[in-house]
């Protein structure tokens, strides 16, 4: 599967945040910021798929 890719712009702050977190859990910050999106959209029920 093809990866469709975004501009995405963020505040400092959150690209910080999210970059040390995603440091933490050992990932790259755009497959954390994947993760999280994925996760925020199955626990409200907005995709099929159970990623």
């Amino acid at each position: 599967m093809e990866k469709k890719k975004i501009l995405l712009r963020l505040d400092p702050k959150i690209h910080e945040a999210l970059k040390r977190w995603a440091d933490d859990e050992f990932r790259s910050l755009n497959s954390h910021i994947e993760f999280l999106l994925k996760k925020s959209l199955s626990s409200n029920r907005r995709t099929d798929e159970d990623e």
